[in-house]
């Protein structure tokens, strides 16, 4: 399992994690997903999360622990995350080598033959 966060991505998340440090419950790290939906078929997902569940995957990255649920691992593979900030739009980016087809927004897309099921690639 290969993902990237880049150096401006890992920064934002680190701040996130900080800042859950100071609740009751601080977040163990981030994870990143794929859902059914969106625009093209498949939307990321990217959470604080609390409680680690038994098949997540993690990747070490800088100093953010980033957890990668097992069933979105083959479209998750070799994804960069970046954090872009503009005048009219900022977030976390992300550029996917899986991805056959993103709509505008960029938070959605498709994979070849992988349908929107949760059915893994081929």
């Amino acid at each position: 399992m290969f993902l990237v966060l880049t150096e401006v991505a890992e920064l934002r998340l680190r701040a996130f994690l900080q800042a859950s440090s100071k609740s009751e419950k601080p977040a163990q790290g981030i994870r990143i997903s794929v859902e059914d939906g969106g625009c093209s078929g498949y939307q990321y997902a990217l959470n604080l999360i609390h409680t680690l569940k038994p098949d997540d995957l993690l990747v070490q990255q800088g100093r953010v622990n980033v957890y990668i649920a097992a069933q979105s691992a083959s479209l998750l593979d070799g994804v960069v995350v970046d954090y872009v900030e503009g005048l009219t739009q900022s977030g976390f980016k992300f550029t996917n080598p899986n991805a056959t087809d993103t709509c505008g927004c960029g938070q959605s897309f498709q994979a070849g033959d992988c349908s929107p099921a949760g059915v893994a690639c081929r």
